[in-house]
């Protein structure tokens, strides 16, 4: 993590605040993410915190958009260099699934979730935004590899809204470590998934 700690050292006040958070889920679970806790490892008072993100609710959803928005930009490097579409479409999924039992940025995805049930607005369209921008490069990705023939012919809109639902599930129960269903076998589990779903007829399986 210590290029993590130089990157907040050297990232604007918000963001330190920010990265710090992600850092303390990452290295000693959310339990251990209190605004004291979290003042303590950025040199704030718990209501100097509070006058920024008004709520820790506030604060959690800032990480996870934070969080997002390093996922995106490497989901876009991925996503935009020269590869087969199903090549850059196993990216996707690897970068989706999480790494592990209590993966830091799907344990934070889960409590937002969870707290979400008496959320305003305000955070569900910002949690929307969130999904809305996978839903769209997932979707892209698709009717591209559709349009050059490398998939048979699907809606892409309906084909990436059902492989996210798949990926949620399965990715649930990663992060929570269920038993049975690590990363590796996740993985090996949507690859067969798209092997059926996308090949050509006569395209031998991957």
């Amino acid at each position: 993590m210590a290029g993590a700690a130089r990157e907040r050292r050297n990232a604007p006040p918000r963001e330190q605040v920010l990265a710090a958070a992600m850092e303390m889920i990452a290295e000693r679970g959310l339990e251990k993410l209190t605004m004291a806790a979290l003042g303590r490892e950025v040199g704030m008072s718990s209501g100097h915190l509070l006058y920024y993100f008004r709520s820790k609710d506030e604060l959690l959803l800032q990480t996870l958009e934070w969080s997002e928005s390093r996922l995106g930009a490497e989901r876009g490097r991925l996503l935009t260099r020269e590869a087969p579409a199903r090549e850059r479409l196993d990216a996707y999924v690897g970068l989706y699934v999480p790494d592990g039992h209590r993966d830091p940025h799907w344990t934070l995805w889960l409590e937002v979730w969870n707290r979400s049930l008496d959320a305003g607005e305000d955070a569900r369209d910002r949690q929307a935004a969130i999904e809305g921008a996978w839903h769209r490069d997932l979707a892209a990705l698709v009717a591209e590899g559709v349009s050059r023939g490398e998939f048979r012919p699907v809606d892409a809109d309906r084909f990436a809204a059902r492989l996210r639902a798949l990926l949620d599930g399965f990715s649930l129960h990663v992060a929570i470590g269920l038993r049975g269903t690590g990363r590796e076998q996740v993985l090996r589990h949507v690859g067969e998934f798209l092997d059926e779903s996308l090949n050509r007829p006569g395209r031998a399986n991957a």
